[in-house]
């Protein structure tokens, strides 16, 4: 740990010497940015152009930016609905210039209903800004997901999974939306190893929003949360490539001549084997993760659209093991197990999306949407592995001369692991979507009617052997330890509308919005209609001070869709109804200027009243539902984001959240327990820095810190998941140079000319190289007595890697 603090210290001086060195190369900027009858302009983005670099206005129009000093560079104006401002300058150093700038609302007619008072429809939604996921350092798991792993009331202790758990919800709690239309992941991934790319491509992506909950009626059933990921429409010819040790990207966006066709397509590869190469579980890694994507529009007319979207993923995950050595325990008590492997596995997973849309708006005031989509996955997971154990305990006296080494044998023992897995899943939809604005009122309402078929077969089981007896022991026969064996076929429809209503109320005291809405769902599986009334409420006092008040409640009942019906013997419990969640949320933001900058202080306090859960246990990112068990449960707490330019000109931002959730089962005797993702603390940090006068040297850093969640032993009962596993503590560090962009002197070949920006990024993954656990291996010794080999994540790796844009 002593090496770890130094380099962390190391890190640190040595980038405030270059700060201070180079505090002399800044300048100032300032002024007010208004419209063209003068009246100011709030949240405007005032940027340095090719550098990320810039900040915004407040409620006055008024701004401040350091820039760097003695250089050419472009200062640009922007704000959604008004055309864009550049200015060209050249300051001295330590020189203050006021620029006071007027945009010009925009002619352009817009190709889908927009709100121009952001303030309108904001409700819960988080905004951010996509440029953000070329910045951050990220293990290969997606960029928007890594950014969304930063944000208060999201948690995640795996940094080879894309997916986070949201103020006490698990995995399939999470809504995501990529042009309207969800998204499913794969249902076999059992690990985060074999999980691969998400499905989010963020060359492609134009908007983020993110939703922690108290989401409105628009969005569909789900407890947690909702990732609103809007696709670029092209207005011109771009493109950019990426390499790096993890893998690779590339894509290409253009627009025809005439305006009316454009598309954007991406392929994207991913290998795991350099990261992977480090666990504990040494073998021969094979992962080979591809992805293809493409949204297309054509313009038909100025108030008709078509667009397809189209996804085609596959994820191969070879693995030959041989070995594993873990040393675990405490300083009072430390044990060592070595086991050796035969076998392999083998996994296979295929998914594809295609979706169809009609997009009609006759003004800016109504837009009518129209989705057709279709959605496929083959998954296929087989194995025969073979492991042989010892478990020894080791010398802990530092003044013996074998300290560390093993003093006595606690158990041998053998475990086969086989299985023959097989899942074949379709949902095919059609939908409708519509909006309308009025100068008061937002109307939001929609319809779908959704076909689901499943194909489910498992055969899986496990043999475990300890000291010459197989558990569980029987005198007569060799009994397996574990076994499912099912086939089961699941064929059902889904009906879903919604309306909401987002009112604008007149009061003198400042802006006050209600949004109301009603969700109805039913399902033919298991003939179980829902319905579902939500509320939120938004204020802006006219205060000195910036201020927003936040108010929602509602009801969020997510029926079951698959695995949410099985037990873990694999059978089918069709008279599982919906897990039903009450939420009420209350939050402010409070704008404040802190070093002549922008800041903004977000909290939150949030209470979940749960009924109807389908109790689970987590082992990696595999969820096993216990179908035949029903609890009832609560999950509060409070989140906190202070976010702003901790540097002059460059946003960062910290997280801490607190949460309990627990859950008693029905029936059981034991009363209320934790919930597998009752994680006490969380806080997480995404921090950027530049050289200043020379900002095409940057530094992003991302941290987090969770505490510890509660575990069991296998197929244990659901009270005795109390064990908890150490904190997750975890800093990614990325540093890059910008080689060339738009304003840079560098001399280029004719190979280069096309080049807009090209940046080299070092990263060190998990820079302190700290072993996190993401779930346990169970031994029995020769006594009978468990114990729990934690499997490790991944230890400290250097990535390099090119990013060119054109």
């Amino acid at each position: 740990m002593k090496i770890h603090l130094r380099l962390l210290l190391f890190f640190v001086f040595s980038w405030t010497s270059l700060q201070l060195v180079a505090q002399s190369n800044n300048a100032t900027i300032f002024g007010v940015v208004s419209d063209e009858n003068g009246h100011p302009l709030e949240v405007a983005n005032v940027s340095i152009k090719n550098f990320p670099i810039g900040t915004v206005t407040d409620r006055k129009g008024e701004y401040l930016l350091r820039i760097p000093a003695k250089k050419r560079i472009t200062i640009v104006y922007s704000l959604i609905g008004y055309e864009k401002v550049e200015r060209i300058i050249t300051a001295r150093e330590e020189e203050k210039l006021e620029i006071n700038i007027n945009l010009k609302e925009s002619l352009e007619q817009l190709e889908e209903v927009e709100v121009t008072r952001q303030r309108k429809d904001n409700g819960n939604i988080t905004r951010i800004d996509p440029n953000f996921t070329d910045a951050i350092p990220d293990a290969a798991t997606g960029g928007v997901e890594a950014l969304i792993k930063t944000l208060p009331g999201v948690s995640s202790n795996n940094e080879l999974s894309s997916q986070y758990s949201v103020r006490g919800g698990n995995f399939d709690e999470n809504l995501v939306y990529v042009n309207d239309i969800e998204i499913y992941r794969p249902f076999l991934v059992r690990a985060g190893q074999q999980e691969g790319l998400s499905f989010i491509n963020s060359d492609m992506v134009s908007t983020i929003e993110f939703s922690a909950g108290g989401f409105q009626a628009k969005y569909g059933d789900k407890m947690a949360s909702v990732l609103d990921i809007k696709y670029r429409k092209p207005i011109e010819f771009k493109g950019s490539v990426s390499a790096s040790m993890l893998g690779g990207s590339v894509h290409f966006e253009d627009i025809t001549a005439n305006k009316k066709l454009s598309y954007i397509a991406g392929v994207r590869y991913k290998t795991n084997s350099y990261m992977l190469g480090g666990l504990d579980e040494e073998g021969d890694y094979d992962p080979r993760f591809t992805d293809m994507q493409t949204y297309i529009t054509y313009k038909f007319s100025d108030k008709f659209d078509l667009s397809f979207l189209g996804n085609l993923a596959q994820n191969q995950y070879n693995f030959v093991p041989k070995t594993r050595k873990t040393t675990f325990g405490t300083y009072q008590e430390a044990y060592n197990t070595t086991i050796y492997f035969e076998g392999q596995e083998r996994d296979n997973f295929v998914t594809m999306l295609g979706a169809l849309s009609a997009n009609y708006h006759p003004n800016n005031d109504l837009n009518l949407k129209f989705i057709a989509s279709a959605f496929k996955t083959k998954e296929e997971e087989n194995y025969d592995i073979l492991g042989q154990y010892y478990l020894n305990q080791l010398e802990q006296n530092p003044v013996s001369e074998n300290v560390g080494d093993s003093v006595l044998n606690l158990g041998v023992g053998t475990f086969l692991n086989h299985a023959r897995n097989k899942l074949d899943a379709r949902v095919y939809s059609i939908s409708h979507k519509g909006a309308y604005n009025s100068d008061s009122h937002l109307l939001n309402w929609g319809a779908k009617f959704q076909y689901e078929k499943v194909d489910d077969r498992i055969n899986e089981w496990e043999l475990r052997d300890s000291t010459g007896y197989s558990i569980p022991y029987s005198d007569e026969v060799v009994l397996l330890y574990r076994t499912v064996n099912t086939d089961n076929q699941m064929n059902s429809t889904r009906i879903t509308t919604y309306f909401q209503d987002t009112y604008e109320v007149p009061i003198s005291t400042g802006e006050l919005y209600l949004t109301g809405g009603l969700r109805a769902h039913y399902w033919s599986y298991n003939k179980e209609f829902l319905v579902s009334p939500r509320l939120s409420a938004s204020y802006y006092p006219e205060w000195n001070a910036d201020f927003f008040f936040r108010f929602s409640v509602g009801s969020y009942q997510q029926p079951a869709f698959f695995k949410e019906l099985k037990d873990r013997n694999g059978t089918i419990y069709p008279e599982v109804k919906a897990q039903k969640s009450t939420q009420i949320v209350l939050g402010s933001d409070y704008i404040f200027r802190a070093w002549d900058r922008p800041f903004k202080l977000t909290s939150e306090l949030f209470y979940k009243h749960l009924s109807h859960l389908v109790p689970y246990q987590v082992d990696n990112v595999q969820i096993r539902y216990l179908a035949d068990q029903e609890s009832k449960g609560y999950a509060a707490g409070m989140d906190f984001k202070i976010n702003g330019e901790f540097v002059s000109g460059i946003q960062s931002w910290a997280s801490v959240s607190l949460l309990q959730t627990k859950e008693d089962i029905l029936g059981d005797g034991h009363g209320y327990i934790p919930r597998p993702t009752d994680q006490k603390l969380n806080f997480s940090v995404f921090f950027q820095d530049y050289l200043p006068g020379n900002p095409t040297y940057k530094v992003h850093l991302s941290a987090f810190y969770g505490t510890r969640l509660p575990v069991g032993p296998p197929n244990s009962e659901r009270y005795q998941d109390t064990f908890r596993m150490p904190p997750y503590r975890r800093i990614d560090l990325g540093i890059s140079k910008v080689l060339i962009s738009t304003d840079s002197s560098f001399k280029r070949g004719n190979m280069l000319n096309k080049v807009k920006d090209m940046w080299l990024s070092l990263e060190v993954l998990n820079l302190l190289g700290i072993n996190n656990t993401v779930s346990y291996f169970w031994v029995t010794s020769n006594h009978g007595d468990m114990f729990a080999v934690p499997n490790y994540l991944t230890n400290r790796k250097v990535n390099l890697k090119l990013t060119i844009k054109f």
